[in-house]
């Protein structure tokens, strides 16, 4: 791997500060890139720890009757910690994970991740610091989910995926908002539907305008 590279990644990933260049030059890791939309199965048994360099993978769990709930997304600088429960505990993947864009990885066999997280404290503390901060996520999506009405869940996704100095139009479907909340289609519609009649958003095909961001955020109590 070239040093210009190896800069780039702890540029990126600053817990491998400490590994010196030979560590890198003399292993098989790798910098890969992915399409959009590949998927890895739930069930799936990782030969490679992955590093996301940029891009985004969207991790998310799907139901027996086929309702998918989005659970988090990896972005530059991230990793997936249910793949790395899935390395360390040895077993299968317990989530589902989809490329939403051209997705540049570092890839480390298996072995060497774990040899480097045994042997370098910054890599075993990042990863670890990770474990928290999702496991943070993941509570308060389940807790959004049983106490938060539908409304206050749509508008504060809105406020998310939209910028409040931009009147540019948020390009999304309705499918894709339930996909994000875990719910049903006809749920979101009837909600976003709700917002477009009180004038705080105009629907369009496959775009949704902000019209009165103010309401929306006095509904999600955002400040």
């Amino acid at each position: 791997m070239q040093n210009e590279k190896i800069a780039s990644i702890v540029s990126t990933f600053p817990c491998f500060a400490a590994i010196p260049l030979e560590q890198w030059q003399n292993t098989e890791a790798a910098v890969i890139t992915l399409p959009a939309r590949p998927v890895i199965e739930e069930g799936h048994i990782f030969q490679h720890a992955s590093f996301v360099l940029s891009g985004s993978v969207r991790i998310y769990k799907l139901s027996p009757t086929g309702k998918e709930l989005t659970l988090y997304r990896v972005k530059r600088g991230e990793v997936c910690v249910i793949m790395m429960a899935s390395i360390l505990g040895e077993t299968g993947y317990e989530a589902i994970a989809e490329t939403e864009e051209e997705t540049e990885l570092l890839v480390l066999p298996v072995a060497l991740f774990k040899q480097w997280m045994d042997t370098y404290k910054e890599l075993n503390q990042f990863i670890y610091r990770l474990f928290i901060k999702r496991m943070v996520s993941v509570t308060n999506l389940i807790e959004d989910m049983t106490f938060l009405p539908m409304n206050r869940r749509v508008a504060e996704l809105l406020l998310r995926k939209t910028n409040p100095h931009s009147a540019a139009p948020l390009y999304i479907t309705h499918e894709s908002l339930s996909l994000e909340l875990g719910t049903a289609r006809e749920v979101v519609s009837r909600v976003l539907k709700e917002f477009e009649r009180l004038g705080w958003i105009r629907l369009g095909r496959g775009k949704i305008s902000m019209l009165k961001r103010s309401e929306l955020e006095k509904l999600s109590q955002v400040k």
